[in-house]
């Protein structure tokens, strides 16, 4: 039997998630003259899609049908992000001269949310023939030339979403549960400092390559500068001292309703941030909707799901029988719990904003469909995993 607790947490996130869509987009609606209920509905069709695959996934035996979904799922999506910046500006949609949805009859896929599944798959599916369980550690230089397939493989990736989708953020996810799946896969502890090291340099890099990340990285520090510089030596704090930075709007203003939110909050719908002072809510921003509305009790019952959730999915591989199902819903909870914690330490100001959804809460149909799929195929491996002893 699939793990019932998993399903509900999930269900109880998406419906959150369903109701924040139509309560957190008032000013867009108003803005752009949709109807009412425009991102509702659309919202309530991807929640009743990812729980009914959720549902229909999770009967199926993970021994037939785990490899053929998380296969399909890489190399499909993997082509489609490809074929993306060939296809004609009338087929696809662009965020900040990005393309990140292709247009689809009635609805726009964005095809690295079903990518990062097929990612997970595909390293766990390798990492789990390549590396045996007890074999003899090997020097870092031996190690590094064992996960060059792996990081040209990721670098390909990191091209295609970073450069052409100008998406920092989902690359930052991937290469942080690369790195994890790699430790928990055999690998040594000096191979994860190395990867997490050398991610911080390309992190970097992508950063002073473009203007945009440049002023929001100068952005972000004009908001924290003064607490962090007030610790250092004078001569220190002098040198690092940024005037006249561009002020931080988007930070400032979710601070002011995580701030107005207090301990309950105003009320579900009475909030004012939505109105015009933080533009979409409903999309990034939906953690401080949250606080305004729902307050500090609301925060902490949502964050007390996602840690839920990620708790389930961290146990089932940690009984799961077999490596690859081990490692597969190891880098799936890898995958959720980073976009939640870069999210909402982003919109609190304790790392600059870096765009990325909050998983379940977020609005965007590819977002919530292709969660449904990655927890899908996590329960379809609960089954193995409580087996023998049912819970």
């Amino acid at each position: 039997m699939a793990d019932r607790k998993l399903f509900v947490i999930a269900s109880v996130l998406i419906t959150i998630g369903i109701i924040s869509s139509y309560t957190f987009s008032a000013y867009t609606v108003f803005l752009y003259d949709y109807g009412e209920f425009h991102f509702l509905l659309r919202e309530l069709i991807a929640g009743m899609l990812a729980i009914v695959l959720m549902w229909g996934l999770s009967l199926l035996d993970p021994d037939r049908w785990l490899q053929p979904i998380g296969i399909s799922l890489f190399l499909i999506f993997f082509a489609l992000m490809i074929a993306m910046y060939f296809l004609p500006s009338s087929m696809v949609t662009s965020a900040g001269g990005a393309k990140r949805w292709i247009r689809m009859p009635g609805f726009s896929l964005a095809p690295v949310e079903f990518f990062k599944i097929g990612f997970v798959y595909f390293l766990a599916w390798s990492f789990s023939r390549k590396f045996a369980e007890h074999e003899p550690k090997s020097r870092l230089l031996e190690e590094i030339k064992m996960v060059i397939p792996y990081l040209v493989v990721f670098l390909f990736v990191v091209v295609l979403i970073a450069v052409f989708q100008n998406d920092l953020g989902q690359v930052m996810v991937l290469g942080l549960t690369l790195s994890f799946m790699l430790f928990f896969a055999g690998r040594s502890f000096n191979l994860f400092l190395t990867l997490i090291g050398s991610a911080m340099v390309l992190f970097v890099i992508f950063i002073f390559l473009s203007e945009h990340r440049i002023n929001r990285i100068l952005s972000w520090w004009a908001h924290v500068q003064n607490g962090i510089l007030s610790l250092m030596p004078e001569f220190l704090a002098e040198k690092l001292r940024v005037e006249n930075a561009p002020e931080p709007y988007q930070v400032s203003n979710s601070l002011n309703a995580i701030h107005h939110g207090g301990l309950t909050g105003t009320g579900l719908g009475e909030g004012i941030i939505k109105l015009g002072f933080l533009s979409e809510v409903h999309t990034d921003f939906v953690m401080a909707g949250i606080a305004e509305e729902l307050g500090f009790i609301g925060v902490f019952a949502v964050t007390l799901l996602i840690a839920l959730l990620i708790h389930r999915i961290f146990k089932i591989a940690n009984r799961s029988p077999k490596k690859l199902d081990y490692l597969f819903c190891l880098g799936i909870g890898l995958l959720l719990g980073f976009s939640f914690l870069i999210n909402t330490l982003g919109i609190s100001g304790l790392i600059p904003i870096k765009g990325l959804a909050l998983p379940f809460l977020s609005y965007g149909g590819s977002a919530m469909v292709a969660n449904g799929i990655a927890l899908g195929l996590v329960l379809m491996i609960s089954k193995k995993a409580y087996k023998k002893s049912p819970e």
